[in-house]
Order: structure tokens, then C-alpha cells, then sequence
């Protein structure tokens, strides 16, 4: 790792690895970089989904999360940068035969699980790998001479197909995949929580991060990608003198789908449950099929949030979140929008929120937006705008709403 990069303090830590604050050996420029341990099935597999979608944005866009490179760990101090078209094969392994390949059979499967978030389960996850058998097919047609170092992982489509033999080196390696390190762009600006909480509110701003989000969701739909997690977490900030520039990142639940043109992504559907509550839809709330649109309804989630400054502790937790919800009885119990809209379809939200909030606070949305960000929380999907249409529509209606 010292020849390549320098590891100088840890900025996060989470239920499925820590991020580290870094440098790049020769350059010098600052990097973010993630260990991920494999240490069981669940967990390889999403770490294989994240570096899949990084490597299918590697055409690159300003507000998505740039990927350097990624490297194995397989021993104490040996690591190694995976190469265009390479895969470690028991990675693979041990996601298709459901335990980690090389780990002593006196191991038990100890998968870690986040509290706010719902994870798939093993029959919605084949499920939904058969979905996207054909996009994995489509990317490995991508020209290799200009792909970079992280090269998507590319899993076999049928577990009783015959796999083509290891090479020698991978024959002969006694030691299992320990770890998996992405080495990102580093964002000094934490994530949108942090960036936005501990400022004064300014409507500028916010109206800024509501159409950089748009355009990255535009530009991940584009390619296929349905992130399933978007929330103010997994939004980074770059400070620039310019403002700020956000990055969409953690693609650990996102899914690639075929037939992107022409909305032909509305109609991939997934069947795993997952993503973090106080931003879900509401046919993901039900355990209903859903598809891209779940992510516009949580960028309808987070656009409230942000251009109210609304927010929220989640139970067991301290840190103020941004995010919107329904105020159920004298209680004052909070909750999320996608469930209140799963038990009652007509439900009429409130915008702007009716209840008294500490100043200073921005203006409250204007008449176009709130009807643009109800279109958004719509409990129908398909009355939700479409990516490619949304910045275009947040545009005129701040611009409406200006005058």
C-alpha cells in the first residue's frame, strides 16, 4: 500500500467498512479510499455491485463519485491493483456458493446489518440478478482499450455453467480475499448532511445541490443504473469557491438494467426490499416489484428536506438527518413518507411543512415547485417525472417560482 498510496486518518466508518483520508504515493493528491472485508457472501456481493456500477459511470460526470482504482488484499501486507478484465475468482465463488471460498468450515456466516437499511434476501437477490444478466452482458462489449484499472466484476449468469480454468497464479495462491480497497475521489465537504446542517441556510445553495442531484440521477438512469439508496448520507460534497459540487455515491444496492432509451428503465423491475427507510417509495415500503422510479421518489424526499431544511433523529441515533415525514398523533411519532403513503395513496401532504421550526430558515418552496416536488412523492410511479425530464422541470419551476 505505501508504495502506491499513504493512509493518513480515518473519516468513516459504517457497517460494511471504513474510509480512510489518503494520498496518492507520487502525486500527492488527496484521496478517499474504502476497506471492504470479505468476510462473507453478503457482503462481497455488494461490494462487487458497487464496484460494477463505478465502473459502468467511468465515462465519468461532475456530481457522481469518481472511482481511481481498486485493489486485494490477500495477506497482511499484500496487495494487488486489479487489471482491466480481471476478477478475482473467488470472490465470485463465494458470493455463488454462499460462503467465502478459503475461510476455515468452522467459520460461521456473521453477515452485518445496518439498522436503517433493509437488505435483500438471497431469493429477491437471484431474483433480481436476472434482471440484469443481459446489461452485465452489454458492458463487457465496452472497449477494454479505453477502460480504466477497475474493471467491472463480472459474474457467471448460470451457477451450472462450466468456469473457465483459474490461471496459474490463482492456483497456487494459498490465501483467501480479505479485503477488497476502492481508492475514490476525496470530498472535503463530508456528506450532505454535515455540509448543509452546519451552514447557515441559503436558497441558493440548496437550489444548486436540488439540480446537481438531478443531473447525476439523469445521468445514472441513463446509463441503466438504479441506485435503490439515495439519501443525504450517500450524497458527498466538494467545497469549491465556486460552491459546493455533489457527488452521488455508495452503489452497494444499485442494480443495472437493459432498454435505458426512451424510458425502457421504468420497466425493469426488482423485487428486493432494500434502501434506507425515511427515503423508500411506497411500493418499496409494500414489497411490491418496482423500478427506476423509486429513485424520483427519493430525490423528491431529499429536495423537500433540503429546500425546507426539514429534519429528523432517527431513533437510537444523535445526529440531526435531513429528510421529510409524516407527524402521526398527539406524540408527535414520526413517520416515513413512503410507509404513510403505502397505508393511505391519498394521503395530501403538506408543502410547506405546517408545524413551527427553529430560524433562521430558508423561504418556503415556491407554487411550482411544490406541485414539481408532489409529482415527485407521487404514490403512483408512473406519475413521477422521468430522470431526463426532471432537471428540466426543476429549472422552470425555480425559475417560475423566482419571479
Amino acid at each position: 500500500m505505501e508504495e502506491l498510496y499513504t493512509l493518513e486518518r480515518e473519516v468513516g466508518r459504517g457497517s460494511y467498512g471504513v474510509v480512510f483520508e489518503g494520498r496518492m504515493a507520487k502525486s500527492g493528491q488527496r484521496v478517499a479510499i474504502k476497506r471492504l472485508p470479505c468476510s462473507n457472501p453478503e457482503c462481497i456481493e455488494l461490494y462487487l455491485q458497487e464496484l460494477w456500477a463505478m465502473r459502468a459511470t467511468a465515462m465519468n460526470h461532475v456530481n457522481v463519485i469518481a472511482l481511481h482504482s481498486c485493489l486485494l488484499q490477500t495477506g497482511p501486507r499484500s496487495l494487488n491493483t486489479l487489471k482491466p478484465g480481471k476478477l478475482p475468482l473467488r470472490l465470485v465463488e463465494s458470493v455463488l456458493k454462499g460462503s467465502v471460498v478459503g475461510a476455515k468450515q468452522s467459520q460461521g456466516r456473521t453477515g452485518v446489518q445496518s439498522n436503517t437499511k433493509r437488505r435483500t434476501n438471497s431469493a429477491s437477490r437471484l431474483q433480481d440478478r436476472t434482471n440484469t444478466a443481459q446489461a452485465r452482458a452489454n458492458l463487457q462489449n465496452m472497449d477494454k482499450s479505453s477502460a480504466p484499472d477497475y474493471t467491472t466484476p463480472q459474474r457467471p449468469q448460470n451457477r451450472g455453467r462450466k468456469r473457465p480454468a483459474p490461471r496459474e497464479e490463482e492456483q497456487t495462491a494459498p490465501l483467501r480475499c480479505l479485503a477488497l480497497w476502492l481508492v475514490m475521489e476525496y470530498c472535503d465537504g463530508g456528506d450532505l448532511n454535515q455540509y448543509l446542517l452546519s451552514r447557515p441556510p441559503d436558497a441558493q445553495r440548496n437550489h444548486s445541490v436540488v439540480r446537481q442531484l438531478c443531473s447525476a440521477v439523469a445521468f445514472l438512469h441513463s446509463l441503466g443504473i438504479t441506485h435503490r439508496d439515495l439519501k443525504p448520507d450517500n450524497v458527498l460534497v466538494c467545497v469549491t469557491p465556486k460552491g459546493p459540487v455533489v457527488k452521488v455515491a455508495d452503489f452497494g444496492l444499485s442494480k443495472m438494467s437493459v432498454g435505458s432509451v426512451d424510458g425502457g428503465l421504468t420497466r425493469q423491475h426488482f423485487s428486493s426490499t432494500c434502501g434506507s427507510d425515511f427515503y423508500m417509495a411506497p411500493e418499496v415500503w409494500g414489497g411490491l416489484t418496482y423500478t427506476a422510479q423509486a429513485d424520483i421518489f427519493s430525490l423528491g424526499v431529499m429536495f423537500w428536506a433540503v429546500l425546507e431544511r426539514i429534519t429528523f433523529l432517527e431513533e437510537g441515533t444523535a445526529q440531526e438527518q435531513l429528510g421529510a415525514y409524516v407527524c402521526k398523533g398527539r406524540s408527535g411519532w414520526l413517520m416515513p413518507l413512503g410507509e404513510a403513503l403505502w397505508e393511505n395513496a391519498d394521503l395530501q401532504l403538506c408543502i410547506p411543512m405546517k408545524f413551527k421550526r427553529a430560524p433562521p430558515l430558508p423561504p418556503p418552496p415556491g407554487p411550482a415547485m411544490r406541485a414539481l416536488l408532489l409529482d415527485m412523492l407521487a404514490s403512483n410511479p408512473d406519475a413521477r417525472p422521468l430522470a431526463d425530464q426532471l432537471e428540466t422541470r426543476v429549472r422552470a419551476a425555480l425559475r417560475e417560482d423566482s419571479h
